[in-house]
């Protein structure tokens, strides 16, 4: 009777301090300069038209149900709606505590696999979309633009498409004619407001490029050059002729591909965060 008391508190206090443990695992995770801050997350759809249009406007459900999840706040910065259905592109501003150390882990190309609703033949499919994600930072005195290397301009934004961006006369697009990076925004009615929030993600844009830049010089000057895969696909979700959701990198998968696409990310994401904290080691 007395061993089984005496386990039975031993249990107890196990299930007590599981959760403790495991939080202080997931926060050792988060050691890179940026990861408790925001980001900006844009979905660009891959060739294949209305289909990946429409794949990319799934991406964008799934997450926008995931920061809801989480509590994040997000802004739809820019969004250029499909010539049919969904999106072409959109850009998001997501606000909340470890955002971009979450998000980081979704950059890459994500496939799709399915039977199409688009094809009259009911054949199947695949389409692609990437995401990319670049950690808001801070104005400082590293990143300076000069007025000459800008291309400037205003446009009357495109629509709404599947969600719910203003149609407005003061979208402004931003070209940073060295590097070829375009942003846009238009979530302001203000051009002036849109303006300043392009150049400060531009500024993020740039800054990042100089990070990544710098690592893989490092990289080469060892002799073992980092395969950054930000243009290879991750991650593959697929919807016949079986049902699975898979990540190429950490072989992380689930069969349960409806609860993925409403959001539940967080199990690919930790996967992702832990294989790489082993890596580092």
């Amino acid at each position: 009777m007395a061993d089984e008391i005496k386990e039975e508190e031993i249990l107890d206090e196990l299930a007590k301090i599981t959760p403790k443990i495991e939080s202080l695992e997931i926060n050792s995770y988060f050691t890179e300069e940026f990861d408790k801050g925001d980001c900006i997350l844009e979905i660009n759809s891959g060739a294949g038209g209305t289909e990946a249009c429409d794949w990319a406007n799934m991406l964008l459900r799934m997450y926008l149900r995931f920061c809801n999840d989480e509590g994040y706040k997000v802004t739809v910065l820019s969004e250029t709606a499909g010539e049919e259905v969904g999106i072409k592109s959109t850009s998001l501003l997501i606000k909340g505590e470890l955002a971009y150390g979450y998000l980081k882990s979704e950059r890459g190309i994500h496939r799709l696999v399915r039977l199409s609703p688009f094809d009259s033949n009911n054949k199947r499919h695949t389409s692609f979309a990437s995401v990319s994600v670049t950690p808001m930072i801070e104005e400082d005195s590293e990143v300076e633009l000069k007025e000459s290397d800008l291309k400037i301009d205003v446009y009357r934004s495109g629509g709404a498409g599947g969600q719910s961006v203003n149609t407005t006369d003061s979208a402004v697009r931003v070209t940073h004619l060295p590097t070829g990076i375009v942003v846009t925004c238009q979530n302001e009615r203000s051009q002036l407001k849109n303006k300043d929030t392009a150049i400060k993600i531009l500024k993020n844009k740039l800054k990042q490029l100089a990070r990544e830049t710098h690592t893989q010089n490092l990289q080469d000057l060892k002799g073992n050059p980092m395969d950054i895969n930000f243009g290879s696909q991750i991650r593959s979700y697929v919807m016949h002729p079986y049902s699975m959701v898979k990540d190429l990198r950490t072989g992380h998968q689930t069969s349960n591909v409806k609860a993925v696409m409403d959001g539940a990310l967080m199990p690919f994401m930790l996967s992702f965060l832990r294989d790489e904290k082993v890596n580092d080691k």
